[in-house]
């Protein structure tokens, strides 16, 4: 059995803890482990190294949480944007069947489809819905997980069971949007409808026959975009181009809910895909006045709260069904009943450009992190980390200059032609145009303070010239040139 990640959503439900820039999958939401980790986690021992799909945008830090457990992909596939769940399956399957091109070697692995931002508290059940999975896949079926209900949830679409087919499965008489509280009441009362949980389990090539027979032009897209991707270190980019064509359409709309093969095993584990502030505080441990305190809360006469603070003491007093969530740039409020809009107000910040819609202050980077703590006209300051091997790009700016002091660790600087190391309460000066770098050679981080002044202080003012993570093509610069020279090819942050 492969498990099949899928990483690629955004979890604008969860703002302003999970942005497009690092998205629920990759916190910390239940337990100490992220959301994508615990996936890996609950993943049975015996199945192979995952394929992995996610944004390209996140290549590097689903690899470091991988790295972080021990495991490694057995391939990321990278999405230059989202098509939704059809395709990104599609090209999972595709690489089990055809991973050897030149020979056409194939495989008839099946496949785990799991999403990377999924809680399920019993393990136990999980597996053994699998093992009841697995046999309605050897008969040839798509399998979906379906959660028997334990309300009537509007959040959540349904899946109306057929006959029974095995003693854990059922065939799938019809797939239902998100209901009204009404309808919802009834399919619950009824007994025959389970929560559709966006989990599977299917035979490589039987998805691929399915999808090829039922969405024609969805297959001939996603065939020509693995046939055009190159897989380097494990790692594959899709073609911009030719992804763009494909239709954005889920696995339900282009394959299960036309296909004669679809079969349903229900599961009840203590699910919940974590989707809403309000999902959130349900699947947590609670208080006796049933509150959700995480950070540092000062509360009094307080009931059914959800808090999750970040640095900041908060304080609350006489307030009940309350979300609320503090980061390092903005604070969310909201009536916890109502928590699922706060989408409406991520799209406000989109439209207005702001960037907390999309990114946090602290950003995450291959080789660390930096974090804007202050910034004014002409001038910004960062704190910026590099991890042991971390490893800057060989850059330039035209419009600032930046001076670096080192507050932890040693670093080693390229700074024109020189190279020097620098260690703690050391700083230097990098002026404008100069060709720098910095790296961390050592075994613990190497933090510093980084304060920039110029005209223009965007995260587009970086033209590359080498990177370690593969942020610049090759061969963009001859060095001998000296240090005014210009990249035959600008690649920005």
């Amino acid at each position: 059995m492969i498990p099949v990640i899928l990483s690629g959503g955004s979890g604008t439900r969860l703002w302003p803890l999970s942005r497009k820039s690092f998205p629920k999958q990759f916190q910390k939401l239940v337990g100490e482990h992220t959301m994508l980790q615990e996936t890996l986690k609950r993943v049975p021992q015996q199945c192979s190294a995952p394929i992995v799909v996610c944004h390209k945008d996140h290549q590097f830090i689903v690899a470091d949480q991988l790295t972080q457990m021990g495991k490694q992909a057995a391939v990321t596939i990278l999405e230059p944007f989202g098509r939704n769940t059809a395709p990104a399956i599609a090209m999972a399957a595709l690489h089990l069947k055809y991973s050897n091109k030149k020979s056409q070697a194939c495989s008839d692995e099946t496949m785990l489809v799991l999403p990377a931002d999924h809680h399920i508290k019993d393990v136990a059940a999980f597996h053994t819905a699998l093992d009841a999975a697995q046999t309605l896949v050897n008969e040839g079926k798509l399998v979906t997980f379906g959660i028997t209900p334990t309300c009537a949830e509007t959040g959540y679409g349904y899946i109306k069971l057929g006959q029974q087919v095995s003693s854990d499965g059922f065939t799938v008489d019809e797939f239902l949007e998100k209901p009204n509280a009404e309808t919802a009441g009834g399919y619950v009362e009824s007994g025959n409808y389970v929560w559709n949980s966006g989990m599977f389990m299917m035979n490589a090539t039987v998805y691929l026959q399915q999808l090829k027979m039922l969405n024609p032009q969805m297959f001939k897209i996603c065939v020509n975009a693995y046939n055009d991707m190159h897989i380097e270190k494990g790692v594959g980019l899709l073609n911009e181009t030719i992804f763009n064509l494909c239709p954005d359409d889920s696995i339900d709309y282009a394959v299960m809910e036309k296909t004669d093969l679809a079969a349903c095993v229900p599961l009840s584990a203590g699910w919940s895909d974590v989707g809403q502030w309000s999902s959130l505080h349900d699947v947590q441990e609670k208080d006796a006045k049933g509150n959700v305190f995480k950070g540092d809360v000062l509360a009094k006469d307080v009931e059914n709260t959800f808090v999750m603070g970040n640095q900041k003491l908060i304080a609350l007093l006489g307030v009940k069904d309350l979300v609320v969530s503090e980061t390092k740039d903005a604070l969310f409020i909201a009536d916890r009943s109502r928590s699922q809009e706060v989408k409406d107000l991520v799209s406000t910040l989109d439209k207005a450009e702001r960037p907390e819609s999309k990114i946090h202050r602290e950003v995450d980077r291959p080789w660390g992190s930096y974090d804007s703590i202050d910034n004014g006209e002409r001038f910004q300051v960062k704190h910026i980390k590099v991890k042991p091997g971390g490893k800057l790009s060989l850059q330039q700016h035209h419009h600032r200059s930046e001076h670096w002091i080192i507050v932890k660790g040693t670093a080693l600087v390229t700074l024109g032609e020189k190279q020097f190391m620098l260690s703690e309460n050391e700083s230097t000066y990098i002026p404008i145009g100069e060709i720098h770098r910095l790296e961390n050679p050592g075994k613990v981080p190497v933090e510093l303070i980084e304060v920039q002044t110029g005209c223009y202080l965007g995260e587009d003012d970086i033209v590359r010239f080498e990177d370690t993570y593969g942020r610049v093509k090759p061969n963009v610069i001859n060095m001998a040139d000296g240090k005014n020279a210009k990249p035959k090819t600008a690649e920005t942050a």
